[in-house]
């Protein structure tokens, strides 16, 4: 069996590292991989992490391209490439232009389409954008679906997909997780613990905020917070500034000399994993902190106004605070200030996965009827 696991990003490389190398171990599997490296950097350092070397490299990645011609790259550029291979199954994860591209010329091709972290939903188009379309869009040419959560697959069931096609097998994330996780924390990391005395009783504020919907006037809220928050003098705050012009522009404006805030360039996975687990609190608009930090038992304030993991909000690990700067530093507050309440947070069980799910998907592929 044929199986072509196509990916751009780093969060998708993450969450499918685990997959390709378990497809890459199964007997009467040929695994191959395509990456249209619709983010370079952040991809490559992951695909080298994981020992990934690509089959296929489309090379897309352009300065300041839009979605549009984003989209138009991949179909121009993928479409050969099924044609060529042709395999029996392209996989998929998440919710990014390169899945929704990818699975429509999947179905195109009559070739079919396993999509991980399948069923997320916030039923707002608009938020997160462009991600809530790109997920419906990859939905419905999907043939498996990899739900991560029982509350994704009821999802998917009200959108009138069978029940047959729908697997229940945690995220993959907390596989590559714990891979990572158990290494020894990188050097750059134990640097900067002891210059910002994280050793010595400072606590860490960890923060990621990329998200479209958020440039502008919300992420102006969301450095106001931090600078903020920083006042008080006992934290350390961390932000791995992402390259985006939009965030990094306004980042540096706000923050850049403020005291107690540290902006760093984007970091490596490995890193990042060693940060959060050395956090207090993460505040974060990302998808896959969302899932990783309850791992770590980090209470994680969500800068969003919705969240397509409902799970952790109603497991207590997660909380939605939106951009609202008096919002994000009364809940900043509440946490660092109140133990019980960090308690209640940090011990809430984790919804995400059991760090086998990469096992359940290729066993979902095997069993599928020929």
């Amino acid at each position: 069996m044929r199986v072509l696991s196509v990916f751009g990003t780093r969060p998708e490389a993450v969450k499918m590292a685990p997959v390709v190398r378990e497809l890459s171990r199964t007997p009467g599997v040929e695994s191959l991989v395509c990456v249209t490296a619709q983010h370079r950097q952040m991809l490559d350092q992951v695909l080298n992490l994981f020992g990934i070397i690509p089959d296929v490299d489309l090379n897309l990645m352009r300065d300041n391209q839009s979605l549009a011609e984003l989209s138009a790259a991949i179909c121009t550029g993928l479409d050969p490439i099924l044609a060529d291979l042709h395999p029996e199954w392209v996989l998929v994860q998440g919710d990014t232009t390169t899945v929704a591209m990818t699975a429509l010329l999947a179905y195109y091709r009559r070739i079919r389409v396993g999509h991980v972290e399948a069923g997320l939903r916030t039923f707002d188009k608009w938020q997160p954008f462009p991600e809530e379309i790109n997920r419906r869009v990859a939905g419905v040419t999907t043939d498996l679906h990899f739900a991560p959560t029982s509350q994704a697959r009821d999802n998917l069931l009200r959108e009138g997909v069978p029940d047959s096609a729908i697997v229940v097998t945690g995220n993959p994330v907390i596989d590559a997780l714990q891979v990572v996780a158990a290494q020894n924390p990188p050097d750059e990391v134990r640097d900067l613990a002891i210059r910002l005395g994280l050793e010595t009783g400072k606590r860490l504020i960890l923060v990621t905020a990329h998200r479209r919907e958020n440039f502008g006037r919300p992420l102006e809220d969301i450095c106001a917070a931090l600078a903020d928050l920083a006042g008080r003098g006992d934290i350390e705050i961390v932000w791995p500034v992402h390259l985006n012009p939009n965030v990094q522009e306004t980042a540096k404006r706000v923050l850049g000399d403020v005291t107690h805030v540290t902006l760093l360039p984007p970091l490596d996975y490995m890193p990042l994993v060693h940060l959060m687990k050395q956090a207090a609190i993460i505040l974060t608009d990302s998808g896959g902190i969302q899932e990783e930090a309850p791992a770590f038992g980090v209470p994680a304030l969500v800068l969003r106004d919705v969240t397509e993991r409902p799970e952790g909000i109603q497991a207590g690990t997660l909380k939605l605070v939106g951009t609202d700067r008096q919002v994000i530093v009364r809940e900043a507050t509440r946490l660092l200030d109140d133990p019980a309440a960090h308690r209640a947070m940090a011990q809430a069980a984790n919804p995400f996965g059991d760090g086998h799910a990469a096992e359940k998907i290729v066993s979902a592929l095997l069993a599928y009827p020929a």
